[in-house]
């Protein structure tokens, strides 16, 4: 499978795997990706007949959305530890397990609280996904190579959000919207004891501390909060899209249930050639001994333009055109999140990319959350759209701005120094 990408892992010496075992785990890390994107997207794509029969509003959906969030965004200060500490042998079926048996829950509850105690607990358990995801690449992958392996990831990732809107529907209207959420979460216990078995015997490494300002200071670091303000400005949005572009296709068009199937799918399909166009660009690039620098900050440059035209979703005519800039737009998203973790890992040394992660997506969480509750807000308050998709065309140039301001000149930790750079030096 990786021959078939362009992609080769370490040697054997430092991961003892076979080829047929490495790539039965890479495989299985992709599709764990597609059923956290599907758990989190059953709410959005049933929002209308979810809110229906329990007497939503706007707000109501908002502040799920908000709580979901705050979950996931604590969630994740925990889940960048855990995957350094255990690895990624015991971290990959731990959180799927776990985010599996919270979406089961959905399909359980019948009150709002009890609603928004498995939106809570989604939130928490789905937080071990991105920090288990980029450890394991990073773990897999040659640094000049793992930009392939994010873009493949966010690629395959993006196929959840396709498979979402084309099949939930028609699930839940065979079987009611309960169904959908028990039925992913049955998936992923199916998913997590097939990982056993395919890691059974395995030694895939776990986090040992090196160096006392390891486990203590790395929150005081520049690159750090490189990585955490670039994640609230460029989350805030992804998030944005993913919770309320099926509202925005209801409100605008006036789609619901399976009519939304098909302009959602094609919207997220632009998430997946984002990610693999800017994935492969940028292996490409660094293979040709182009410096990081200009190609982090190039990709992400180019991939900031791409979410520049949404507000113009609010005045085209055809449905259609609306999709295509949505679907622009999700790409943008996926091409400046994927050069932002192989950022992390250019920058970052390994026995701490979990928790640098973590806290990356903790603080992108935070930016989900309040952009969730805006979003309720606004539109309770009548100003539709507009003040929301305009701050979505901001957001990635000024996360630009933020890297480039901190660190002028970006060069890989494995061909320079592994000092730490505190904030203000």
């Amino acid at each position: 499978m990786l021959a078939a990408w362009g992609l080769r892992a370490y040697p054997a010496s430092m991961i003892p795997l076979s080829p047929f075992r490495r790539n039965l785990l890479f495989a299985l890390a992709l599709s764990a990706g597609i059923l956290n994107l599907v758990d989190r997207q059953i709410i959005a794509v049933l929002k209308p007949t979810i809110a229906a029969e329990l007497h939503w509003s706007d707000d109501d959906y908002g502040t799920l959305a908000a709580w979901f969030q705050a979950g996931a965004a604590f969630g994740f200060l925990a889940a960048g530890w855990i995957v350094d500490r255990i690895g990624i042998k015991w971290a990959n079926p731990l959180g799927v397990a776990a985010w599996s048996v919270a979406a089961m829950a959905h399909g359980w509850v019948r009150s709002m609280a009890a609603f928004t105690a498995a939106r809570v607990a989604l939130g928490i358990t789905e937080a071990m996904g991105t920090p288990t995801g980029i450890k394991t690449i990073t773990t897999i992958f040659p640094a000049h190579q793992r930009s392939a392996g994010f873009g493949m990831t966010n690629a395959i990732n993006s196929v959840g959000a396709v498979l979402a809107p084309l099949a939930i529907p028609f699930v839940a209207a065979w079987y009611g919207w309960r169904a959908a959420f028990e039925l992913a979460g049955a998936a992923g216990l199916v998913w997590s004891a097939l990982w056993l078995l395919a890691s059974r015997g395995l030694v895939l490494g776990r986090y040992q501390a090196t160096k006392a300002i390891d486990e203590k200071f790395f929150l005081v670091e520049r690159r750090t909060w490189v990585i955490a303000v670039a994640k609230v400005l460029s989350d805030a949005t992804w998030w944005l899209l993913l919770f309320w572009m099926p509202d925005y296709f209801h409100r605008q068009f006036g789609l619901s249930g399976t009519g939304l199937a098909l302009p959602l799918a094609l919207a997220y399909g632009g998430a997946a050639v984002g990610s693999l166009a800017s994935g492969f660009a940028s292996a490409r690039l660094l293979e040709r001994g182009i410096p990081a620098n200009g190609v982090r900050k190039g990709v992400m440059l180019a991939s900031a333009l791409c979410v520049v035209p949404v507000p113009l979703a609010l005045h085209v005519g055809p449905i259609w055109q609306a999709v295509a800039i949505m679907a622009l737009a999700l790409a943008g998203h996926q091409g400046f999140s994927t050069s932002l973790f192989g950022l992390i890992s250019d920058i970052v040394p390994h026995e701490r990319v979990g928790r640098v992660a973590g806290f990356g997506s903790f603080c992108g969480n935070l930016g989900g959350t309040a952009i969730s509750k805006i979003s309720g807000l606004v539109l309770t308050s009548g100003l539709g759209y507009a003040p929301l998709f305009t701050f979505a065309a901001v957001s990635y140039l000024l996360a630009l701005g933020w890297i480039h301001g901190l660190i002028r000149h970006i060069e890989p930790i494995e061909a320079g120094d592994q000092a730490s750079s505190p904030i203000g030096h």
